[in-house]
């Protein structure tokens, strides 16, 4: 039997349209091949070290043959929208293809239309609300705020945020940084007010404020800006961080530190997450499209967990049994995430106002590292 390839390909580019917004499979032989012909990706922010894109950049290469230049591995998410910007702003585009930023800055890159519309083919089993509905972005990998506890010196697991107010904890517990000044120290006070206010928004950022006011008051909270190194020396016995921090702090120490305990509290869920988007501009649009392809794959979404940072698709992971066991033992069982809550870019905006001025006033521990 004679197979026309020409036709094969054409019918499975077809087959993989919605709408005006493409959804390339995969192993588009199409996309695959445009793909090798461009022969490079262009993108910023992705040090080998953060959340598993040494191996994702590995895995990538490895099987399309497709270079990754990462023009600057430190960039920051604003740093990664100037760049955005720029490009849309000269004739010659030197990318990058595509960005990592975060939810509220990729929010911004679509409005300013600096990023093209493009819908992976896992795109159904990707949340709703961590997706833009025409794609010109979409979440990538999260984390949630937990407690990382040096179980040499905390006997007792605290459980949630109400139990670090006990006596147990006294002079214990830290943050990882000021929240006037640190995302992560203002999304633990978030995750405590939405504990405490029963998950109401609206009283947040006043009940997260007054919880650290009494931790402060009972002499459990310790105003340090906390991290491994002061973990292991138990300066700060519970630090309040992301998880995928501390899931790696637990690895980093396991040889000659402490045992490190990670707990993610029953209520006060909060997630933060980043997104990942092609630009307007993207100097190679189909291999930057394939990388979207890999990164939403199966593999790609179980790189990004092996690191600890859970991935976008991480239920739909777990529900048809796609995560390895030992994946899922070394974690935080999959239900502790079930309630994660990710607060729109506009609740943060107005909680993280309300949390940075009414700190000193209400709390009155000012924190130093």
């Amino acid at each position: 039997m004679t197979v026309n390839l020409t036709a094969l390909r054409l019918g499975l580019a077809v087959g993989v349209l919605a709408g005006s917004t493409a959804i390339a499979g995969a192993q588009s032989y199409e996309l695959i091949a445009t793909a090798k012909e461009e022969g490079q990706l262009t993108v910023m922010a992705l040090a080998e070290d953060w959340c598993g894109y040494g191996d994702l950049i590995k895995g990538f290469e490895e099987k399309y043959g497709i270079k990754v230049a990462d023009v600057a591995p430190g960039a920051s998410s604003m740093d990664q929208l100037e760049a955005l910007r720029a490009d849309n702003d000269r004739q010659t585009k030197e990318g990058p293809d595509v960005v990592d930023v975060t939810v509220s800055v990729a929010e911004a890159a679509a409005a300013a239309g600096l990023t093209q519309p493009y819908r992976v083919a896992t795109w159904d089993s990707i949340p709703d609300g961590l997706k833009h509905p025409d794609g010109l972005w979409v979440g990538d990998y999260y984390g949630v705020i937990a407690f990382e506890v040096n179980t040499d010196v905390v006997k007792k697991l605290p459980e949630n945020w109400a139990d670090l107010l006990g006596s147990d904890y006294a002079k214990s517990v830290a943050l990882a940084g000021n929240p006037g000044a640190s995302v992560q120290a203002l999304q633990s006070v978030l995750a405590a007010g939405l504990s405490n206010a029963g998950g109401d928004f609206a009283r947040a950022a006043e009940a997260g404020l007054q919880f650290f006011a009494d931790l402060n008051a009972n002499g459990n909270f310790l105003p340090v800006a906390g991290g491994a190194s002061t973990l292991a020396d138990k300066s700060t016995p519970i630090l309040i961080r992301w998880d995928y921090l501390a899931l790696k702090d637990r690895d980093l120490l396991k040889e000659d530190g402490p045992k490190v305990e990670v707990v993610i509290p029953k209520t006060g869920v909060v997630g933060g997450a980043f997104a990942q988007a092609i630009s307007a501009n993207a100097p190679h649009p189909n291999a930057a499209k394939l990388w979207m392809e890999y990164l939403y794959s199966d593999e790609g979404q179980l790189a990004w967990l092996k690191a600890y940072c859970h991935p976008v698709r991480f239920k739909d992971l777990v529900d048809n049994g796609k995560v390895p066991d030992e994946l899922l033992e070394s974690m935080p069982p999959p239900a502790a995430y079930d309630g994660v809550v990710f607060p729109s870019t506009d609740q943060q905006r107005e909680v993280g106002t309300a949390i940075s001025e009414g700190w000193a006033t209400t709390v009155g521990a000012e924190v130093t590292r």
